[in-house]
């Protein structure tokens, strides 16, 4: 009797180890910070007391810092996540850049947050995250202004990290950061002509994470992508995209399915808010639960248990999604 309760105890920490439910929330990527009742719904049985809400963009324009797509708010959004800024900020922008400059870029951008946070009474926490795909020729200057944007803002900042940056990090470099967030998708050009799914080719990530273990950061969040689109290819081999689309609008007469993720367009006409002439040809690309789980099962092999935080909070992509991986 005691060899039969030892072994279901056994097989219950065994199945117990196997189950992975990872804290979560998401990011919220619109200018117009606005909410339907479906996303505020979603939003609230986030287990994660965060929104990661974009601000606005920073590039550099005819040699000056501009902001872009400074967010606006509705009424309808109200929430009682807490918002952690995050910032968009182009590669160019830390071009030929001088010291002064990063500490004053650091300086406008944290009195863009404070002026923002302050207009629209958003509660914000103690983080601000900066989303940049930083190269080699840029990551000194980079890292430099995460270091003064730190001390300026007396808060923990944050950064995003591409799969290309975990895989060349000798070239790359290393944050001076306490934590990342780990970009598990866009891993190849959606412009390019390539049978693979641009957004999330599960073999291409685990490639270029075969080391991710190493990484010299430990504190490690991962961002997963559950959003959708349209690659649509003309006549003459080029490319556009047409967001959130999924493999449901192509059950158009107006199409001929190619297979079940691709379909040419039979007659001229708008479809989806565009004009698409006769031939053009239409790939959606969209992710399964089976690529999200087999991410979430390759790096907890390799890093410490992590939260996930998905992209994006839209309607769109969050109904009917599951989140419990």
């Amino acid at each position: 009797m005691k060899i039969l309760r030892f072994l279901f105890f056994l097989l219950l920490v065994v199945s117990c180890s196997k189950t992975h439910r990872h804290r979560y929330t998401f990011y919220y990527w619109k200018t117009n910070l606005s909410f339907d009742r479906t996303e505020k719904d979603v939003l609230q049985q986030a287990s994660l007391p965060f929104l990661y809400t974009r601000f606005f963009d920073v590039d550099k324009i005819d040699g000056k810092f501009q902001p872009v797509g400074v967010i606006t708010k509705d009424k309808s959004f109200i929430t009682g996540k807490q918002i952690i800024p995050t910032v968009f900020i182009t590669n160019r922008t830390f071009l030929n850049i001088t010291g002064k400059e990063t500490q004053f870029l650091a300086e406008s951008i944290y009195a863009l947050i404070q002026k923002k946070t302050s207009e629209y009474h958003l509660k914000t926490g103690n983080e601000i995250q900066i989303d940049c795909d930083w190269t080699a020729g840029t990551r000194g200057d980079y890292f430099k202004f995460l270091n003064d944007l730190k001390k300026i803002s007396g808060k923990s900042v944050t950064c995003t990290l591409r799969l290309h940056q975990v895989k060349d990090k000798k070239q790359m470099g290393i944050p001076s950061v306490d934590k990342v967030y780990l970009m598990c998708y866009s891993t190849s050009s959606p412009l390019e002509n390539s049978g693979k799914n641009s957004i999330l080719d599960v073999n291409i990530l685990k490639s270029y994470l075969s080391k991710i273990e190493d990484y010299p950061v430990k504190d490690i969040a991962v961002a997963l992508p559950i959003y959708s689109w349209g690659i649509v290819t003309n006549h003459l081999g080029k490319h556009r995209l047409i967001n959130a689309l999924s493999g449901k609008d192509l059950e158009n007469p107006s199409f001929r399915k190619i297979s079940g993720t691709e379909a040419e367009v039979l007659k001229d006409g708008f479809y989806f808010g565009h004009y698409l002439n006769k031939g053009f040809r239409i790939k959606v690309e969209e992710i399964s639960d089976e690529q999200l789980q087999e991410v979430a099962g390759f790096l907890e092999k390799k890093i410490n248990p992590f939260d996930i935080i998905y992209y994006q909070l839209d309607r769109k992509f969050v109904t009917g999604q599951r989140f419990d991986f």
